[in-house]
């Protein structure tokens, strides 16, 4: 599934060619994704001229006057710019065609991601009870360390919750808690101020390397310029199980917490 980094890679990819430009046209060839695209998302979207791409945790948010298309790239999905003839593909499910003549193609071949609209001045369900942005000034150290106090869960998946921070997926999870020497099944609450200061640190450190190398390519995912990302190239554990650790040479261990797939360091992780 695509995370942050890939998202604002993706946002950084189609922002330039879609903001300050009008909609002329929006083809919805398939409205059955995750949560159905609107039966009128083309006559509330057409004409409207888009005034900022953002990105809010793992959605992307076109603003307009009218409203805002709200999108998510699910699982296997793509949002990328068309600035030539090239056909349609299989899974490309909708197209936005701006003034300028290039095209915006969300494809979702597992139709997992979705496709909605957001009036002005309104939210949504699924940004709703969101925690703060991990890049933000917001997240830090001392806010791990305050909401992990009484927690018995495992530090992995608290990191991972969504309410805690936004979009520290799996993949960077496991690279963080590597970089900051902290076992992914130690109890959140048994965790100390100066160790959550350090992970919060190594999340920063690694979301924003990832991004700057275009995210991570494991099977589907691509930018909006369509190429992939090569930050894993540069992964410690995830997805090593079983192969020497890049810093000590002990074999990693894989396990599951959460039902995510783990891998950890008993020498460089405590």
């Amino acid at each position: 599934m695509p995370e942050l980094p890939e998202v604002e890679t993706t946002r950084r990819g189609v922002e330039p060619w879609s903001c300050g430009q009008r909609v002329v046209a929006v083809q919805v060839r398939e409205p059955r994704l995750r949560w159905p695209v609107p039966p009128d998302l083309a006559q509330r979207l057409q004409g409207q001229l888009i005034e900022a791409v953002e990105r809010r945790a793992k959605y992307l948010l076109f603003r307009t006057v009218a409203g805002s298309l709200l999108v998510h790239l699910g699982m296997s999905g793509s949002l990328r710019v068309i600035r030539d003839q090239s056909p349609l593909l299989r899974h490309d499910h909708v197209e936005i065609l701006l003034a300028s003549g290039d095209r915006l193609r969300f494809n979702d071949p597992r139709r997992f991601g979705c496709m909605l609209w957001l009036e002005p001045a309104t939210s949504h369900p699924l940004l709703e009870g969101l925690g703060p942005e991990p890049l933000s000034a917001d997240f830090s150290g001392e806010l791990l360390y305050r909401r992990s106090r009484g927690r018995r869960s495992a530090v992995k998946p608290f990191l991972m919750d969504g309410r805690i921070v936004v979009g520290v997926g799996n993949i960077y999870a496991n690279e963080a808690l590597f970089l900051a020497g902290i076992r992914p099944e130690r109890p959140a609450g048994r965790i100390g101020l100066a160790r959550y200061e350090r992970l919060a640190e190594h999340v920063k450190q690694v979301l924003t390397s990832a991004i700057s190398q275009g995210g991570t390519t494991l099977r589907d995912f691509v930018g909006g310029d369509g190429k992939p990302g090569y930050f894993a190239q540069q992964l410690y554990v995830y997805g090593r199980g079983g192969q020497p650790c890049k810093r000590c040479q002990r074999l990693l261990r894989e396990c599951r917490l959460g039902q995510r797939a783990t891998v950890y360091c008993v020498a460089c992780q405590r």
